[in-house]
């Protein structure tokens, strides 16, 4: 991995697009794999979960869904039955930021994200103080744990205005955030200080940091590779290009969604992120 500078309406239930409905937690299986050095990946509802398990203990990066946590917490029992210490927040989106409070309080975890993470959380409904990071900072993080070096980099205004990504140096594994929904069209919060030019630019970062041999773990969907990011890109890019042009042209939004992309991006609409949906992101 080359070495890099160290750079809303609410959205709090975003989910990958094989997971449970919302309303039915009971049955949602978190899944470990193990990924390179002490790194692991767990999957469930919401956003995929990093994790360094070793002999300094445990930090996760992200815990999804609040009524997920105790599940969350026997998956990683199974992988160390050392103490989880640190929680990162690649943003603030209830998907990734559910357990923060489960695990600060019966955990005692230290919760590190953007400052910005900690603004929108404490500014939401009904907000959750111990839900709220401890540790915040403005262009990233190092952690020295569990004999490894892990990164954690601000990447402003593409998903949201508190994106963080998260680099384990030793492994070479990173874990993106929403920056990457891996074959999916990905949600961009407009509300929340997010836009397709500041993605696109956040994307292209994510690609210059990474090389062939870097395992990437996606906000939502399997574990990635560059291939996949890079794919990942050109949809973004083809797409917008498209749309835009539809738009210069004089294309109503309606009229552009009434024709639709190109038929090779089918594939990529999910429940949530439709292709209508899609359009009228790009369209913006």
């Amino acid at each position: 991995m080359k070495k890099i500078p160290l750079l809303g309406a609410v959205f709090a239930a975003c989910v990958a697009h094989t997971s449970t409905a919302q309303s039915n937690f009971d049955d949602v299986k978190i899944e470990s794999r193990a990924v390179g050095g002490s790194v692991y990946m767990l999957v469930g509802s919401g956003g995929n979960i990093g994790v360094s398990a070793g002999p300094d203990g445990v930090l996760i990066v992200d815990d999804q869904y609040a009524p997920l946590a105790e599940k969350i917490a026997a998956s990683l029992s199974e992988i160390s039955n050392s103490k989880t210490r640190y929680v990162i927040n690649t943003h603030y989106h209830g998907d990734h930021t559910g357990s923060n409070a489960f695990f600060h309080e019966n955990k005692d975890a230290t919760i590190f994200a953007h400052e910005n993470v900690r603004v929108r959380l404490a500014s939401g409904k009904d907000a959750d103080p111990a839900a709220l990071p401890v540790v915040t900072y403005e262009q990233g993080v190092k952690f020295h744990f569990n004999n490894e070096t892990i990164h954690v980099f601000h990447l402003a205004g593409g998903h949201t205005d508190g994106d963080s990504v998260v680099w384990f140096e030793q492994p070479d594994v990173l874990h993106t955030g929403d920056l990457f929904f891996k074959d999916m069209f990905p949600y961009i919060d407009i509300d929340a200080g997010g836009s397709v030019k500041g993605y696109i630019t956040s994307v292209q970062s994510l690609l210059s940091m990474i090389d062939d041999d870097t395992q990437v773990i996606p906000g939502h969907g399997t574990l990635a590779t560059k291939a996949d990011l890079n794919r990942f890109q050109d949809m973004i890019m083809e797409t917008y290009a498209y749309v835009q042009a539809k738009k210069a042209a004089g294309m109503s939004v309606d009229k552009v969604v009434e024709e639709g992309l190109e038929a090779k991006w089918a594939d990529w609409s999910w429940r949530f992120i439709t292709t209508e949906r899609w359009i009228k992101t790009l369209y913006q």
